[in-house]
């Protein structure tokens, strides 16, 4: 792509369109939920339940660390759940 016709206002337009495109391609594509901490805990039985990382709640199975297709990062586990 060459620049040599066009004036420097131009430039700085063209380049602002392609910069704001590309973000509005790229932004909701990335991870739009974080993963989230929970402290450890102890169960009503009595069971201890260590800290961990887990998804972030939604309406939603098909992103959860256990599901079929996908794995945990932290622990490296492949997903195994297939009810979906």
């Amino acid at each position: 792509m060459s620049f040599k016709n066009i004036n420097p206002s131009s430039k700085i337009k063209k380049i602002l369109s392609i910069a704001v495109f590309g973000a509005l391609i790229i932004v909701p594509n990335m991870k739009a939920y974080a993963d989230v901490y929970v402290d450890g805990y102890y169960r009503s039985n009595g069971t201890y339940v260590s800290p961990h990382y887990r998804t972030s709640p939604n309406s939603t199975i098909s992103d959860n660390y256990s599901t079929w297709g996908n794995s945990n990062p932290y622990t490296g586990q492949k997903g195994y759940y297939r009810g979906y």
